[in-house]
């Protein structure tokens, strides 16, 4: 009978490979690596088994979102992610009478620090971070109510930053950890 893995919800989904896969295959169109670079860090990537593993192909290949940011808007309505979703490295959300709703969870985080910048006027947020993530919310400023977040000693070394600034004008921004 084979071991069950220690932390199942690290493990590699089919969404993280094709997305190692397709960076991999940019940094080679433009050159950043050779082609027997390539076959090396595919052969890396197609045989990862945790998320961790597919850390070391991608460690050293050049971001073209460094330094930019990434906005998601909506004047009303809903703004959802959830799922395998590529977190920019900073990513703005700007929301003036709807519901904001961030689920980091399943996410492909690649950086070791994210910043998330709200612009939220009414409507609440809520935003699940991986469950080894360290959260920081000094840059945030709330109106009405507070922020709800309770810190969570990480369960293992090595998780995502996520800073989240911004404001929040009438609505409360919710924070939890993930339970996988």
């Amino acid at each position: 009978m084979t071991p069950r893995p220690e932390h199942p919800a690290r493990l590699v989904g089919d969404d993280d490979r094709e997305t190692a896969v397709q960076r991999l295959r940019e940094a080679y169109a433009k050159g950043h690596i050779s082609h027997e670079e390539m076959d090396e860090r595919l052969d890396q990537v197609l045989s990862a088994r945790t998320r961790g593993d597919l850390a070391t192909p991608l460690a050293a290949l050049p971001d073209e979102e460094a330094g930019a940011t990434s906005t998601i808007g909506a004047a009303t309505g809903r703004i959802k992610r959830r799922g395998a979703w590529r977190v920019p490295r900073s990513l703005k959300v700007e929301s003036a009478f709807g519901n904001v709703d961030l689920d980091l969870s399943k996410a492909i985080i690649e950086h070791p620090v994210v910043d998330i910048e709200l612009r939220v006027g009414t409507g609440r947020a809520k935003i699940t971070v991986p469950r080894d993530a360290i959260v920081e919310t000094e840059g945030l400023h709330t109106g009405l109510k507070d922020a709800r977040y309770t810190p969570r000693h990480p369960a293992r070394p090595g998780g995502p930053k996520i800073r989240i600034t911004g404001s929040m004008g009438f609505g409360r921004l919710k924070i939890r950890h993930s339970r996988r």
